[in-house]
């Protein structure tokens, strides 16, 4: 029988194992026809096994500690090459090559890597932009390609090697547009509740619960829309943060979608997109937070913090 990680939730096309027999353990992949590859090459993400991802998975070289890719049938796609590879999205994966692990001192477990750059490729190894640099969350399932570049303000553009141009929307841009042009414009108690879930995970000075958005945004839509309006002022002290779901807040059959075969949050297409408004007290800085998640339906208010202002 084999092991696999806690968070392992189904298995569609290859995944981790760790296999004990009589007191020693095996690492390998394995293919849903049982096909055993990539011995003790498991590559690893925040101490756990990489999940699956359109029927590829990446692995890593003991030997050279660089990163490749394989195929659902085993097959190398992506030779081991690379410094790191990101899961595939829309057929294509982010990777590092010509870095070097920086550790701030002996006792560094998590190294960060230093200098190198960047690339995104196919699933063949094919470069489709070269030395991409940008640092902000993008949606690769928005990807335009066009002989000029896009106008759209919510898009970023990359020349590829190919000279088209290649335009993802960026999350965060997405979200501030939604929020000035349609979260905001004449903000009303119904607006609210439609875009909210049915049932919002909401924290006060009382604690965290679970609470109906009907009632919860009606008993306290006067203090949500003025702290929300507050964004709108020059003066006001915020930022928007993105995440993925927590797993350990959002959970039941309505978040699954949301998570995929390894319980990891699919901030790649559902990221959560936080308002934090900081209040500078004389004796303590509370911060509201209003999080909503971005489903196939647009934004839908999720988690509500509210530790300044009056609430029922």
């Amino acid at each position: 029988m084999f092991g696999q990680t806690p968070e392992l939730r189904k298995f569609d096309e290859i995944i981790a194992v760790n296999d004990e027999t009589n007191g020693k353990w095996e690492s390998y992949y394995l293919t849903k026809a049982g096909k055993k590859f990539g011995n003790d090459s498991l590559e690893f993400y925040d101490n756990s096994p990489v999940c699956e991802s359109e029927g590829f998975i990446t692995f890593r070289d003991r030997k050279t500690d660089k990163a490749g890719m394989f195929n659902r049938n085993g097959d190398i796609v992506i030779p081991a090459k690379y410094n790191f590879l990101s899961k595939v999205v829309n057929g294509m994966s982010t990777g590092l090559i010509g870095a070097e692990k920086h550790y701030i001192d002996e006792n560094d477990e998590h190294p960060s890597w230093k200098g190198g750059k960047w690339q995104v490729i196919d699933t063949t190894d094919k470069i489709l932009i070269d030395d991409f640099i940008y640092k902000d969350h993008l949606n690769f399932y928005s990807l335009i390609i066009s002989d000029k570049p896009t106008s759209d303000s919510t898009r970023v553009n990359f020349r590829s090697v190919e000279g088209k141009y290649y335009s993802f929307v960026d999350f965060e841009k997405e979200f501030r547009q939604w929020i000035t042009k349609e979260l905001l414009n004449d903000l009303t108690k119904e607006k609210l509740i439609d875009i909210s879930y049915d049932t919002i995970n909401w924290e006060s000075q009382h604690g965290r619960v679970k609470a109906n958005k009907v009632k919860l945004i009606s008993d306290n839509f006067t203090v949500i829309k003025s702290e929300l309006l507050e964004i709108l002022q020059p003066n006001t002290d915020y930022f928007i943060s993105d995440d993925g779901l927590n797993p350990f807040i959002y959970k039941g059959e309505e978040f699954e979608k949301y998570f995929n075969n390894c319980g990891e949050p699919k901030d790649w297409i559902y990221p959560t997109m936080s308002i934090i408004i900081s209040y500078n007290d004389k004796n303590d800085f509370p911060q509201n937070n209003y999080e909503f998640l971005r489903t196939d339906k647009g934004y839908k208010l999720v988690g509500l913090t509210i530790r300044e202002g009056e609430i029922k």
